[in-house]
């Protein structure tokens, strides 16, 4: 755990850039906005499912 608290204490702005071109040419520009297209619906879907645990249905009757 002291690792993981250590390596994102030394993230700066051209570590990031670097990540992003990396990100960019394994990728490729047309590919990125269908990827980030599905990371949102599958946090979308989380997040609705987990709205549906956290609220049971009082009204159903069966």
């Amino acid at each position: 755990m002291m690792t993981s608290s250590i390596f994102l204490g030394m993230i700066g702005p051209w570590q990031i850039a670097l990540i992003v071109v990396i990100v960019l040419l394994l990728f490729g520009g047309k590919k990125i906005p269908e990827l980030m297209r599905g990371l949102g619906s599958g946090i979308k879907e989380f997040k609705d499912a987990s709205k549906e645990d956290e609220d049971p249905k009082i009204d159903e009757k069966n």
